[in-house]
């Protein structure tokens, strides 16, 4: 069956050492009420490797329960004149002070591409995971993807990384994808990084995309503690713990 679900991705960015009650706070505190209010799942919440990125950040991935479920969840936030749900004030108020702001993106998911659901009933979890943002021919984002499906997939497996998801980002001329792979050991990351320059393999790979794809950023992630791809269940209200006994 097609997903027919579609995601918010955000990368934040974090005020001083606050990464850790951030990440708590998203994960314990705000995802129970999506899952019961909004009917939105918590897909995953990870902290960027600062040396291959941004530092400190957050991206979050949130599922939407299709355009509608995330129409119906705009409109709850923008019927009131701060453009925030009310019932929610406090909830904002602690957020902004471990977050400066970040960047959004709405995601379609590829139709082959697992929900949540089936990621953690499949058991599927890494030690790091390998956040790819891919630049792409205006209109290119679709075949990009059916190649990632067909080729990509089959070449990152040798290296022990296995796709978690792939989506293309909307609001735009199909020129951007995002890809997630779940890296079980730190010592397949080494090796997949280390064959980047001359492996047959990877050259591959980028001849099969080489006439879609214009450039790609790839970044190295942790999940948080109560990520549902680590815990294999999405946070409840029990997960709660006082911030101020976080790190």
């Amino acid at each position: 069956m097609a997903n027919e679900k579609i995601y918010i991705h955000e990368l934040i960015d974090i005020r001083d050492h606050a990464r850790a009650k951030y990440m708590h706070h998203m994960t314990a505190n705000w995802s129970p009420i999506g899952r019961e209010e909004r009917g939105q799942l918590c897909y995953g919440v990870w902290g960027t490797v600062g040396s291959t990125g941004r530092w400190p950040e957050v991206v979050n991935l949130w599922e939407e329960p299709g355009w509608q479920g995330l129409a119906r969840n705009f409109s709850r936030e923008t019927a009131h004149p701060s453009l925030q749900d009310p019932s929610l004030a406090a909830w904002w108020a602690e957020a902004a002070k471990y977050r400066r702001g970040g960047r959004d993106r709405i995601m379609i998911p590829a139709p082959w591409t697992r929900t949540i659901e089936e990621l953690t009933r499949d058991d599927i979890r890494g030690v790091f995971y390998a956040h790819e943002l891919v630049r792409v021919l205006p209109g290119g984002a679709p075949e990009y993807l059916d190649r990632v499906r067909d080729v990509g997939v089959g070449i990152h497996e040798a290296f022990g990384l296995e796709l978690v998801g792939a989506f293309r980002t909307a609001l735009r001329n199909d020129s951007e994808c995002l890809l997630l792979w779940a890296i079980p050991r730190a010592e397949d990351w080494a090796r997949f990084e280390a064959a980047q320059g001359d492996h047959p393999r990877i050259a591959r790979w980028r001849e099969a995309s080489r006439d879609l794809a214009l450039d790609w950023r790839r970044t190295l992630l942790v999940d948080a503690p109560l990520c549902p791809l680590r815990t294999g269940r999405q946070p409840v209200a029990s997960d709660r713990r006082p911030l101020d006994e976080l790190p």
